[in-house]
């Protein structure tokens, strides 16, 4: 298969990815209150990755060669783990939409640490969507209010989030570092395993003493969600479009999420944004189309 034909696919993979992803903001806030966030977590990671092993399993099982340096699983689970108690640490007061606007800011951070960690280096159109995207996130975050973002006036759910989204950057040039040769399946499996043991380990009880069937309805249906389309199908999609894009192009899909959630939310009662604030949304969109431009130079 072409290298061409296999950035295409990498590019649908992460469009699905920012679709799946933008659920999990709009149904994450409605339970954040509900649950230690480190409890959820864990019990999410553990369902994804069941689900994840059993999808190995079924497509040329786990070969030996995979548990080479299992340490590279517990840094990937750990990183991501943090990336997702942070995040519903953060919903508990963070808008849906804000925290949406926050998660655009990871291709700038994701930019940065690929050239640290991988040498990547980000051309001129790259660097230009991205101070394009970061401009329209921070516009959408303080409101189109100037004089909250010179103060940087932030939030405590979104400044929160915020730290947890420089460990999702660090996570994806981190698979492609990392990654020796396994299969996408198989590789989040490991970490899925891995992340949902140190959590488990570190939720002091909390898990035991939450009284799960006391939770109402809503709770199951978004734990079902985040665990199966914002977890299991999201890690796959991210690490195959990972291993076929630049770690830069790969983040760039973050860049739809706050369009999304604004459409997850309107279709839950909730009223369209001001106008001001649908300018930040669209010069993050602008910023996905000079993203994702197939790069001249074939690079």
């Amino acid at each position: 298969m072409s290298q061409r034909s296999e950035a295409l696919r990498g590019h649908a993979a992460m469009l699905l990815f920012s679709i799946l992803v933008a659920g999990s903001f709009s149904l994450g806030a409605r339970i954040a209150n509900m649950v230690d966030p480190v409890a959820l977590t864990a019990v999410r990671f553990a369902i994804a990755g069941v689900l994840i092993g059993a999808l190995a399993f079924a497509t040329g099982g786990i070969p030996r060669t995979a548990l080479r340096a299992p340490w590279r699983y517990a840094v990937l689970g750990g990183v991501f783990a943090i990336y997702f108690v942070l995040m519903f640490e953060g919903l508990k007061t963070a808008d849906p939409v804000d925290a949406a606007a926050v998660f655009t800011l990871t291709p700038v951070l994701t930019a940065v640490i690929a050239w640290l960690l991988l040498r990547q280096i980000t051309t001129a159109g790259v660097a230009l969507g991205l101070a394009l995207g970061a401009a329209g996130a921070l516009w959408v975050i303080f409101d189109a209010d100037i004089a909250r973002l010179l103060s940087l006036d932030l939030g405590r759910g979104e400044a929160i989030y915020f730290v947890g989204c420089v460990a999702h950057a660090v996570y994806t040039p981190m698979v492609r570092k990392l990654n020796q040769g396994e299969r996408p399946v198989v590789f989040t499996f490991g970490m899925l395993i891995a992340g949902a043991a140190l959590l488990f380990a570190i939720s002091g009880g909390q898990i035991a003493r939450t009284e799960w069937l006391a939770l109402p309805p809503l709770f199951w249906f978004t734990l079902a969600y985040l665990a199966v389309f914002a977890s299991a199908v999201t890690f796959l999609l991210l690490q195959y479009a990972t291993l076929r894009l630049p770690s830069a192009k790969v983040m760039a899909y973050t860049y739809l999420t706050p369009s999304v959630v604004i459409l997850w939310e309107v279709s839950s009662g909730a009223s369209w944004p001001a106008s001001v604030v649908a300018i930040g949304i669209a010069m993050t969109i602008a910023a996905l189309l000079i993203l994702v431009r197939p790069d001249p130079r074939g690079a």
